[in-house]
């Protein structure tokens, strides 16, 4: 029997009017638009294995690059295609050269604009960077990255506080992973986090076949650090980063008691200033004292001296 064919166009708008649309089944989508045009076409066969068509619509001016990431997780076989838009036809005397990596590989020339390749993708071994150029009077290429599925963690870092649990969250959107497993990092060296053997300390639990939660209970300093969730796919494994960042109860009192420290501070200072004013206007009371007394003196000794004086005179 016929296989069943669906066909997937994503639009990347080219300059000027959007071309039309090469579909060969019934689904059509649009994703988010770029610069070319890219065409998917899936086709389960009878054995399910899936074979999977992939082309960019090349544009047609010198030293443009177009790349396209493709996310693979099972055993696969696939083509890649590179197709010059018809309003490009004129360019003649190309010379097509296909490469995974930095090696030279044979393609399949399909009609007159469209050059493709066939791979059998059975392990990660297959995956990687394959590109095809088109070299005459211009140079056009493009780039696909066949890799397997990423992993999102979360990007800013997890805080928590000693003694309390941190629960760390791992999902692989659209494919389904084969097994999960949780990494401690202790220092260069990546060690398994193994739930059973230490039921006390950690819970790794499996939300849904796409989603993993490890719970780290009793936090103590020494979990600070960097923790990795790895998804193994048929293809090969997927890690993503997460980190924890343990803090002790001391740390939201620092605030506090900094502010404490600079309240003391200046009531210190507001005493000793008054302390020193109080002390200074004492020992300008003193001096106003001692002044006067000596004034006092000098008044009476010239008292004496001018009575002496009135004395001998008579």
């Amino acid at each position: 029997s016929e296989p069943m064919i669906t066909t997937q166009t994503v639009n990347w708008q080219t300059q000027g009017s959007p071309s039309d649309h090469l579909m060969l089944g019934h689904n059509v989508s649009t994703l988010d638009p770029m610069s070319q045009e890219f065409k998917q076409a899936t086709k389960d066969s009878v054995s399910n294995v899936t074979f999977v068509e992939y082309e960019v619509l090349l544009p047609g001016f010198s030293g443009a690059s177009v790349e396209k990431n493709i996310t693979l997780d099972s055993a696969t076989r696939i083509e890649l295609s590179c197709r010059l838009d018809n309003k490009y036809s004129h360019l003649k005397s190309l010379q097509v050269i296909w490469k995974r990596g930095n090696e030279i590989i044979r393609h399949i020339n399909k009609t007159e604009n469209s050059w493709s390749i066939q791979l059998r993708i059975l392990d990660n071994s297959n995956l990687g960077s394959y590109s095809c150029t088109l070299k005459g009077e211009e140079e056009i290429s493009a780039m696909f990255h066949l890799q397997v599925p990423t992993i999102e963690g979360k990007e800013k870092p997890i805080v928590s506080y000693e003694g309390d649990t941190a629960v760390m969250i791992c999902k692989s959107f659209g494919y389904t992973p084969i097994a999960w497993t949780w990494y401690m990092t202790n220092g260069s060296e990546q060690i398994a986090i193994n739930d059973s053997l230490l039921a006390d300390k950690y819970a790794i639990n499996k939300v849904s076949a796409n989603v993993t939660h490890l719970k780290i209970l009793k936090l103590t300093k020494e979990d600070d650090g960097v923790y990795w969730c790895e998804a193994a796919f048929e293809l090969g494994k997927s890690k993503g980063k997460l980190m924890l960042k343990v803090l002790s109860f001391m740390v939201p009192l620092k605030p506090f008691l900094a502010i404490v420290a600079e309240a003391v501070i200046l009531v210190t200072i507001v005493f000793l200033y008054e302390l020193y004013s109080k002390k200074k206007e004492k020992h300008a009371e003193d001096e106003k004292e001692f002044d006067q007394v000596e004034q006092l003196k000098s008044e009476e000794s010239n008292g004496l001296e001018n009575s002496s004086t009135r004395h001998r005179k008579i």
